[in-house]
């Protein structure tokens, strides 16, 4: 039965104003103080607090490396074309695949219809490279310079044979969206450095070549369960870096500025009222937002570069959303203390036509990582930035469709891949894992996605079997629950 008006029960004063207390209100405040209190119970004051805060109480133990550059290679680069050397292939031209190297290994739906699995050696040549000896591609010249300066695993492995679920396992650790990208825990785990720049930023490389690009979209730069403003704020390749940056017209800075204090205030009393953690993150996403309007014109404007520095990188890098460009905008960031920078370069999905496609990627990609490397290490800020370079997953031996001694194509290829990292702790010069003579499957030192992400996780200062937060009644991890070890041989 409703009862009148007069007698519905009533909240204390809240903020100066009586609130009734509705079912709605009940509920939102009752289940905001059961949760603080069962949250304080299950993990201590140091979670409790943690929670508050929307971040980590600490690192675990002292981090090798305080920032992130992620170069992300959407498709999948074809190893043996350009890392893991196979010169026995050259005598197995337009041989089927052994039934004894596939031994009944899944196949995607583009080639498993196929009668013959021919065998593709790379039509490019390799050669040493540095002390390490290190076989590279003669489509990165440039990168390959630098091959005392990086760590290279060519046994990479992940169970994602599909673009859409091996790119989520590669930046979240599941092939489920809705968890948080590596990005998201590292500022979760280390927070800001700088006040006027987003922790963790996103940005999406233009290709030369656009002939198979791959979907991609703010899921992979979620927060998931943390609190949202841990997810990766991305900037735009073209028109303004980030949209409404400027003031309205007519609208003057103190117009603007008490806007936002009236919109914080309104803001704040919902967050007493209801405790909702989206609203806490609403208010820091507002004044984040008024400070990079001073912050990231000046981060943008590259006139302030010497022309030494376009040398370096290339004249590409004037271009906004060039690969070029962004690399040298990966650098700008970490110089003023932004945590994660995570870079997309498109259409490494080479199904078909390597010969055309492959040699305009490297372009875009090699002189631009070199630089990246040398800017970063002639600055003093290498030993404490981890950049990682590579894709979801590796390529087949075999070919997809027609092939020739000038052209092929070739499938996806989990079982193995190669990946390269720099900086921040890791080994410089080493070369960990090794695949069979097709690089088709890995026969020493095998590298799961878990096993990398526990590596970049201790090198940031963090156990990933400790670093965990509580949701849905779990301890959630980015390396999940099945065992995952960090990869110390490849540390220094």
């Amino acid at each position: 039965m409703t009862l009148p008006p007069q007698t519905r029960p009533v909240d204390p004063l809240v903020g100066g104003v009586r609130q009734e207390l509705t079912r709605r209100l009940f509920f939102a405040k009752g289940a905001n103080a059961m949760g603080a209190a069962a949250l304080a119970a299950l993990g201590g004051s140091a979670a409790a607090t943690a929670s508050a805060s929307g971040r980590a109480a600490a690192t675990h133990f002292a981090p090798r490396a305080k920032q992130v550059i992620y170069l992300h290679m959407v498709g999948g680069p074809p190893q043996m074309d350009l890392f893991d050397y196979k010169p026995v292939m050259q005598k197995w031209f337009d041989q089927d695949l052994p039934e004894t190297v596939r031994m009944g290994q899944r196949l995607t739906t583009m080639t498993s219809g196929q009668t013959r699995f021919p065998i593709a050696p790379s039509k490019y040549a390799f050669a040493q490279h540095g002390d390490s000896g290190m076989w590279m591609s003669e489509l990165l010249p440039w990168l390959s310079k630098k091959a005392d300066d990086v760590t290279f695993i060519r046994s990479m492995y992940t169970e994602a044979i599909n673009h859409e679920p091996a790119i989520t396992l590669m930046q979240t650790g599941n092939q489920i969206t809705g968890r948080p990208c590596l990005g998201a825990w590292c500022s979760y785990g280390l927070g800001s450095m700088n006040d006027n720049l987003p922790t963790f930023v996103v940005m999406v490389a233009r290709s030369t070549n656009t002939e198979q690009v791959q979907a991609i979209s703010a899921r992979l730069w979620s927060a998931g369960y943390l609190s949202g403003e841990h997810a990766g704020v991305s900037l735009r390749s073209a028109g303004d870096p980030i949209l409404y940056l400027n003031d309205p017209p007519g609208v003057s800075r103190a117009v603007r500025r008490q806007t936002l204090d009236a919109l914080a205030s309104l803001n704040q009393r919902t967050q007493q009222l209801i405790g909702d953690p989206q609203t806490h993150t609403r208010i820091q996403q507002y004044e984040l937002a008024f400070r990079m309007q001073a912050s990231v014109p000046e981060l943008t404007d590259l006139r302030q570069e010497s022309a030494s520095t376009f040398q370096l990188y290339g004249e590409q890098a004037r271009e906004p959303g060039t690969f070029a460009n962004t690399a040298l905008m990966a650098r700008r960031m970490v110089e003023r203390g932004v945590r994660f920078v995570q870079v997309y370069h498109n259409n490494w999905d080479t199904h078909g036509n390597v010969a055309g496609r492959l040699p305009d990627q490297c372009r875009d990609v090699d002189q631009p990582c070199y630089a990246l490397l040398t800017d970063l290490k002639q600055r003093g800020m290498l030993d404490e930035t981890i950049v990682i370079w590579g894709g979801e997953f590796g390529r087949t031996i075999y070919s997809q469709g027609e092939l020739s001694h000038e052209n092929y194509g070739r499938d996806h290829h989990p079982r193995c891949f190669t990946m390269w990292m720099a900086g921040g702790g890791f080994k410089p010069g080493a070369i960990h894992g090794e695949t069979d003579d097709f690089s088709y499957n890995i026969v020493r030192d095998p590298v799961h996605v878990r096993d990398f992400h526990a590596t970049v996780l201790h090198l940031l200062g963090y156990d990933h079997e400790q670093f965990t937060v509580k949701h849905q009644g779990l301890d959630q991890r980015l390396t999940g629950v099945i065992p995952a070890h960090v990869v110390r041989e490849i540390i220094a």
